[in-house]
C-alpha cells in the first residue's frame, strides 16, 4: 500500500505556539511510518510558513526554524494542483498532500482560519472544519448553541472593550463572585482569571482584554471539571472520563503543564451512572458544535450533580500524556492508533 503523504501543521502566529510544538512533536514521533509520510509545515510565531526537514527534536526544543532546514513555503488553494509549494534553489517545488493535520492550538489555527485554506484547496483535514473550529473557539456562541441543544450553561455576560468599568461592575454584581473573567476567544486558560471580590475585577478585566476584544464574565461553577474524549464524524467513539481534581484556584495555563497543585484522575471518581449521562451529553455537544475527527469536550459536574457545558478544544493538547490521548488509552485505545484512526476519518469522508 502507497503511503499517504500527511502534512503536520505546527507553531503559528499564537499564544499558544510552545504548547504546539510539544503536541507536533508528539505527533510525528508517533506516527505510523508504514502507513504515512509527515510533511512537516512550520509556521513561526510572526506568521511565515516553511517547510521543515529536519529533525522532529528540533520541534520540540524550538531550533527547527533555521537556514539548514527550512525552506519558504505555501499551500496551493488551486484544487487542480493542491499541495505544498517549496521555494528551492531550482525553483517551485510541489509536494502533493493526501490529508492535513493542523496541530495548532489557539488563534490563527484552532478557529477555522488554518481548517478553511485546506478545505479551499481540496485537501482531507484532520478533525473539525471551519465552522466547528470557529464556533468551539468562541465561547458565548458555543454556549449558546449548547444551550439550544437543551444543555446546561453558566451564566454568563459578553463585554467588548467599548463596555464601561461600571457596566462591568454590574454585571458581575448580578453574576455574584466569586466569577470568572475569560477572553470569548483564547485557549489553554489564557487571559483568564477567578475573580474573588470588587477588587480584582479591573485587573482581569484589563488582562483578558489583552487577548480579546470581547470578553465572557462567567460565574463560577461549584463542583470539579470533567473531560471526555470523543473521536468520529457520524459513529462516535467516547474515551474514559477524566477529572481534575484542584487543591486551590482553577485549570490555568501553568497548572496545566506541571500539575503542581492538582491531580487527573483517569477514569473520573464519578458513579457509573453519571459518566455515562456526562458521555451522553458529551456525544450531543459534539454534534451540536458540528464536530468532526476528534475533540474534548469539557464539562462541570456541581455540587448538586448538576452536568454544565464548559468549553469544547477542536484541537487539545496532543502529547502522549495529554488528557485526550490518556482518556483513550484509558479504554483502550493507544496514541499510535488515536494518530492512524483520526487521519483515516478524514482521508475516508
Amino acid at each position: 500500500m502507497e503511503k499517504l503523504n500527511v502534512a503536520v501543521i505546527f507553531g503559528g502566529c499564537s499564544p499558544e505556539y510552545s504548547v504546539s510544538l510539544e503536541s507536533a512533536h508528539a505527533v510525528v514521533t508517533h506516527m505510523d511510518r508504514t502507513r504515512y509520510n509527515p510533511v512537516l509545515i512550520g509556521i513561526s510565531s510572526a506568521g511565515n510558513w516553511y517547510h521543515f526537514t529536519g529533525a522532529a527534536e528540533k520541534i520540540k526544543s524550538d531550533t527547527w526554524n533555521n537556514p539548514d532546514d527550512c525552506a519558504p513555503a505555501l499551500v496551493s488553494p488551486d484544487r487542480d494542483a493542491p499541495g505544498l509549494l517549496v521555494q528551492t534553489t531550482a525553483g517551485m517545488e510541489k509536494i502533493s498532500l493526501d490529508a492535513a493535520f493542523p496541530v495548532l492550538h489557539g488563534r490563527n489555527g484552532e478557529d477555522g482560519t488554518v481548517q478553511g485554506l485546506f478545505e479551499l484547496a481540496g485537501i482531507p483535514l484532520v478533525g473539525c472544519g471551519v465552522l466547528a473550529s470557529a464556533l468551539c473557539m468562541d465561547k458565548d456562541r458555543a454556549h449558546k448553541l449548547v444551550q439550544a441543544a437543551g444543555i446546561t450553561i453558566p451564566l454568563s455576560t459578553v463585554l467588548t472593550k467599548k463596555a464601561s468599568k461600571e457596566e462591568a461592575f454590574t454585571c458581575a454584581e448580578k453574576l455574584r463572585y466569586p466569577l470568572f473573567v475569560k477572553p470569548v476567544r483564547a485557549g489553554s486558560s489564557y487571559g483568564i482569571t477567578r475573580v474573588m471580590e470588587r477588587g480584582g475585577l479591573s485587573a482581569a478585566l484589563e488582562l483578558a482584554f489583552a487577548y480579546d476584544d470581547h470578553i465572557i464574565l462567567e460565574e463560577a461553577i461549584s463542583g470539579f471539571e470533567v473531560g471526555c474524549a470523543v473521536l468520529g464524524n457520524d459513529t462516535l467513539t467516547v474515551g474514559e472520563l477524566d477529572e481534575i481534581e484542584l487543591a486551590d484556584g482553577f485549570f490555568d495555563f501553568p497548572e496545566k503543564y506541571t500539575l503542581k497543585t492538582s491531580a487527573i484522575h483517569v477514569p473520573a471518581r464519578i458513579s457509573p451512572i453519571k459518566a455515562a449521562e456526562m458521555k451522553e451529553t458529551a456525544r450531543r455537544i459534539y454534534k451540536a458544535l458540528g464536530c468532526q475527527g476528534f475533540a474534548r469536550v469539557d464539562m462541570f459536574l456541581d455540587e448538586n450533580g448538576r452536568v454544565v457545558f464548559n468549553e469544547v478544544n477542536t484541537i487539545p493538547g496532543f502529547t502522549a500524556h495529554s488528557r485526550y490521548p490518556s482518556m483513550m488509552k484509558a479504554m483502550g485505545m493507544s496514541f499510535e492508533q488515536v494518530i492512524s484512526n483520526v487521519i483515516e476519518l478524514a482521508v475516508s469522508k
